[in-house]
């Protein structure tokens, strides 16, 4: 009899923990996106908008299905007050963090500033670059490289040991900046706004990167060293890249034995090719494109061990030794030799 009274109160609590479930999985299916249908939708969110409307916006418009929790994920994520007006292009699954992201970075807020980060940049000539622009100072700039929280996959795997934790991950290009905000918050955006790009970077050649031998931290520390070596000859650049893999991968060469590692003042040697094996500990300055692609993908069989440049920029590769200093004689002869070999 007891149980017999009992069995509706179970499937009272069934039913309710059911749809708890469902409730559940739905809330995380439209914070993750998958639970969306991929449909294109433009949201135009005025100047002054609130967060509160801004979700309003959002849920009218079929991009987002709670509003209240997009307002909560704003507040968590200290996002609150920081979107910006303009009109906006989703696909319709995109997660909230990419939502919040694309509020964040590419509306028509005013107060900005154009800066351009040119490649070969390393994060102290980053940081003197936006002080000089009024972005953010030094300071605030190297503490967020240090400190900063940035959901990325590929952050998580920078290793210990590097002096700065996203050198080589701030892609060189030119970016509108923001200066409406506190410095720190400031440098947060232009370090969001770069690593974004390096994201795509890195994503559009995932699947080569998934079946290579390299992790995406040594493909950047090796483009960081082509991108040097090569000295913006984007047209070398797959060839640098393929004599620096034929050193790593060669017994004979102790180390890589790259002049311009020399030059980085920072890691106790860690980073000088020419005391350590293998690749530095992490990447110099900021690869952009092209080196990048060279890292992944060298010129193939491209069986030269040596290079050398002369006064226009042109490049001699040599296989041997004898045949490398051959060329520096000739060019020492003719004045037209650079000092630095490799």
């Amino acid at each position: 009899m007891i149980m017999k009274k009992l069995k509706p109160v179970y499937l009272i609590l069934i039913c309710i923990c059911a749809v708890a479930v469902i409730a559940l999985f739905a809330v995380l299916g439209d914070i993750s996106g998958f639970l969306r249908g991929k449909k294109e939708v433009k949201v135009k969110i005025q100047s002054g908008s609130p967060t509160v409307k801004i979700a309003t916006e959002l849920k009218n418009s079929g991009e987002i299905k709670f509003p209240f929790i997009f307002r909560i994920y704003s507040k968590l994520k200290n996002y609150d007050g920081k979107y910006l007006f303009g009109t906006y292009t989703f696909s319709g699954n995109e997660s909230y963090k990419k939502i919040a992201q694309e509020l964040l970075l590419n509306g028509e807020k005013a107060d900005s500033v154009t800066v351009t980060v040119p490649e070969m940049a390393n994060i102290d000539e980053i940081a003197e670059l936006l002080q000089k622009n009024g972005v953010c100072t030094v300071s605030e700039f190297k503490d967020e490289v240090k400190n900063g929280n940035f959901e990325f996959d590929f952050i998580n795997k920078i290793p210990a040991g590097v002096h700065y934790r996203l050198e080589g991950y701030l892609f060189p290009e030119t970016y509108d900046f923001f200066t409406c905000y506190s410095g720190k918050e400031n440098a947060h955006l232009a370090i969001l706004k770069m690593l974004e790009l390096t994201n795509k970077e890195i994503t559009e050649c995932e699947e080569i990167i998934s079946t290579g031998k390299y992790s995406v931290h040594e493909l950047l520390t090796m483009a960081s060293i082509v991108e040097l070596e090569a000295g913006g000859q984007k047209d070398e650049m797959q060839n640098v890249a393929a004599v620096f893999y034929n050193r790593l991968n060669s017994p004979e060469f102790p180390t890589l034995g790259s002049s311009p590692t020399i030059k980085y003042p920072y890691g106790n040697g860690a980073y000088d090719t020419y005391k350590t094996k293998g690749l530095p500990v992490g990447p110099l300055c900021s690869p952009g494109n092209a080196s990048f692609k060279a890292a992944i993908s060298p010129t193939e069989n491209f069986e030269y061990y040596y290079f050398v440049t002369d006064k226009s920029m042109k490049f001699y590769y040599t296989k041997t030794l004898g045949e490398h200093n051959a060329v520096i004689k000739k060019l020492q002869g003719e004045n037209n030799w650079i000092y630095e070999t490799y």
